[in-house]
């Protein structure tokens, strides 16, 4: 009865713990969509004035475009390609997730932000909740790999093996597993999706599970490549389940 009741528990935790993310997501892109397709809009209209005028310009009005042309890019709006490409909204659902994912596990790669002071106010508040919900998501699905651990362990104690030796074989086990499922093969395939190169992809996997988080490789973001839809969701849960790997190997 203890075992079906914990089991309820942790599904209950998983579950309103992605509603958690849906419901910021939808809330993030009702916040922030407009403002920003704003945004774009005019920094197409910026990048028209210039290649019209580039010839005629002073220094002055030269280094003001390149102030405006800085601060388009730290809102996350890249002015290159056609029109169509400026049709294209940072704020979708796929993005949005990503966002939320990236602000409860405090990885904050500073890429995507709210700029609206709804947006603002309201990722104060959902990282406030989210953050101890994070831990406490992170802290169940550990525990919930560190029973699997103990299985193992009794396994091979039962097959006659010494205790030191079931921890150490244990240990390694999931070190090695989480390094080939968390770390190897998604470099791969941002290797294949992102054009990077291996080493990059391993160093990418590397920043974003232990948090650091600079922000200088982010998944998604190059405009001359075609991503699939929903591909920064699965990034995301890839991120959360890599997170919940790293709380296993503390527990351990």
């Amino acid at each position: 009865k203890a075992m079906c009741s914990g089991k309820l528990q942790t599904a209950l935790l998983v579950a309103g713990y992605f509603v958690y993310l849906l419901v910021g997501a939808a809330v993030f892109q009702a916040l922030e969509r407009t403002a920003e397709k704003q945004e774009k809009m005019a920094a197409a209209q910026m990048k028209e004035a210039f290649l019209q005028n580039f010839t005629q310009l002073t220094v002055a009005e030269m280094e003001q475009f390149m102030k405006n042309l800085i601060e388009a890019i730290q809102n996350g709006v890249y002015p290159v390609g056609n029109e169509s490409q400026f049709e294209e909204n940072n704020w979708d659902f796929s993005n949005s997730f990503f966002f939320a994912g990236t602000v409860v596990s405090t990885i904050g790669y500073g890429t995507l932000h709210p700029k609206t002071a709804g947006g603002q106010i309201f990722c104060v508040f959902f990282a406030l909740f989210g953050i101890p919900l994070n831990i406490v998501f992170l802290h169940r699905v550990g525990k919930m790999l560190s029973l699997l651990c103990k299985k193992l362990g009794k396994f091979l104690y039962e097959k006659g093996m010494r205790k030191k030796k079931i921890k150490f074989l244990t240990l390694l086990f999931f070190l090695a597993t989480g390094i080939l499922v968390f770390l190897c093969l998604p470099s791969v395939f941002f290797q294949i999706t992102e054009g990077w190169s291996y080493s990059e992809g391993i160093y990418f996997a590397f920043i974003t599970l232990s948090t650091i988080g600079f922000g200088d490789y982010v998944v998604g973001k190059q405009s001359d490549r075609k991503y699939f839809s929903y591909y920064r969701v699965l990034v995301a849960i890839w991120i959360l389940f890599g997170l919940a790997w790293i709380a296993l190997l503390f527990n351990l």
